[in-house]
């Protein structure tokens, strides 16, 4: 469980050395990572330190875009333990309404919950390409983003790009935010609930995570694929929950099957790094210690790192979203000031 105690007494309480916390609180005022809003680090189940930027403090909501796919993941493991959904299950049959649809392909029908999970679809999907065709800002265009996933052409892969069986993992992975969205409504077929009903008695009630804010799709279900908005600390809560393997104090919210499979990797996602179940799986280097990690990750750096090794849970939110370099901004903040004081003896 975490702790949320005024600043001075975290750090009094843990035991920790003041001055290596110091150190974050005057880089990120002298500006040195852009725009950092705030930094919350726990260790041992005990906030050690926890600091805002920006003038919402703690009760502010953080929009940390994509970083509410891995909350969604979270979702689908409660589906799962409560047998509403399998890995396996075939997700475009459960929507009979869409049919008949544009770029027909039997394949689309064998298109399963995981293949979204692992961001290992054939639909040809890509965040980070422009010009392809299920580029989630085309899908903000329209209203029905169900559809518009639903649509999307089966992929090619030419000589020059790896099939998905010549892959690390068998998958061959691309960014797709469409295919995260579409299991919102999922989710709410198999449940009978919406998503932030489902979310609540399941997932944040028992975290005491109460104060939040969702985005919803133009025709009303939540945005699984990004803007959820949740305080720092809970945020926190959320990676600690994964780091007690699905343990809250003393209930399993969620099957610690789940969060093992959720954080093994099934996808190569980029150089240096591996994608579980909507979770990035890397290692940080820290002088000649190697640190692993599984994360939460949004647009502008906005991170949720989980150090096993370290028993520590790091979020760091900002609002750098046209600052290029972002993501390795966080990382820097990370393995520069944060871990060396988590791996002192």
């Amino acid at each position: 469980m975490l702790r949320h105690l005024p600043l001075p007494l975290l750090l009094l309480a843990s035991g920790v050395h003041a001055q290596p916390l110091d150190a974050v609180t005057s880089a990120i005022n002298a500006g040195e990572y852009q725009q950092i809003t705030s930094v919350v680090v726990s260790q041992h189940g005990k906030l050690i330190y926890e600091h805002y930027f920006d003038k919402e403090g703690p009760e502010g909501l953080r929009n940390t875009r994509s970083a509410t796919k891995t909350v969604t993941g979270m979702l689908v493991g409660v589906a799962v333990d409560r047998k509403q959904l399998r890995l396996d299950t075939k997700v475009l049959p459960r929507f009979p309404e869409l049919q008949p649809l544009a770029n027909p392909d039997p394949r689309k029908d064998n298109i399963t919950v995981e293949d979204f999970l692992t961001m290992s679809s054939l639909l040809e999907c890509d965040d980070d390409n422009q010009h392809s065709r299920g580029n989630e800002e085309r899908m903000y265009l329209i209203e029905d983003w169900s559809r518009f996933a639903a649509e999307l052409p089966i992929r090619g892969f030419p000589d020059w790009q790896p099939r998905p069986e010549q892959s690390p993992y068998g998958r061959s992975w691309s960014y797709c935010t469409a295919g995260v969205t579409l299991l919102g409504p999922l989710l709410e077929r198999v449940s009978g609930q919406s998503v932030p009903d489902f979310a609540a008695a399941h997932l944040f009630k028992p975290l005491g995570i109460e104060h939040l804010k969702w985005q919803f799709q133009p025709r009303g279900s939540a945005m699984t694929g990004g803007g959820l908005q949740l305080r720092s600390v809970d945020l926190a809560k959320l990676g600690q929950l994964y780091l007690n393997g699905g343990r809250w104090e003393g209930r399993q919210i969620i099957s610690s099957e789940w969060v093992r499979n959720s954080i093994a990797p099934h996808a190569n996602a980029r150089e240096g790094y591996d994608y579980g179940y909507l979770w990035w799986l890397q290692n940080f280097k820290v002088d000649d210690r190697t640190v692993p990690a599984f994360g939460m990750s949004g647009s502008g750096g906005n991170k949720v790192f989980v150090l096993p090794q370290q028993d520590a849970v790091v979020v760091i939110t900002t609002t750098n979203f046209q600052i290029r370099g972002a993501h390795p901004l966080s990382e820097k903040l990370l393995t520069s000031l944060i871990l060396p004081t988590l791996l002192r003896p």
